[in-house]
């Protein structure tokens, strides 16, 4: 049986959830974008949660750097949200049209295989996700 799963993390991957709820339901490109990319860093935290950062050796600075030392099977995705982070910031800062409406369901779904390729990566061989520890 696989060791249990940090509290922490648990509650990373249902505030994933719940970002991934609000991208499905957002009335605007923006809104889907942001609640898109805000699941996929906290999916990302949590695998940090679970496997540990980087040492303070490495240049790793954001999320997606230090999920993709700790957690290389994970490439392709931390390279895509990287990719976005100057979109988000646009967002953040309230440029209207910093996303279109395409690029808002690409990124909702790369966070939704995002978030599902973490919880495969923490979970028990079994599929379910391992138990809190006491």
């Amino acid at each position: 049986m696989a060791a249990p799963l940090p509290d922490t993390a648990l509650e990373l991957l249902a505030r994933s959830d719940a970002e991934l709820v609000a991208a499905a339901s957002a009335t605007t490109p923006e809104e889907a974008f942001r609640h898109a990319h805000l699941a996929a860093m906290r999916a990302g935290a949590a695998v940090l949660a679970v496997r540990g950062r980087p040492g303070p050796r490495t240049r790793a600075r954001t999320v997606w750097d230090m999920v993709a030392r700790v957690a290389p099977e994970l490439a392709p995705f931390t390279a895509y949200f990287a990719g976005n982070a100057a979109a988000r910031a646009a967002v953040e800062a309230g440029r209207a049209g910093a996303v279109d409406a395409a690029r808002a369901r690409r990124a909702t779904a790369a966070a939704e295989d995002f978030h599902a390729a973490v919880r495969a990566l923490v979970a028990e061989p079994q599929g379910g996700l391992a138990l809190r520890a006491s």
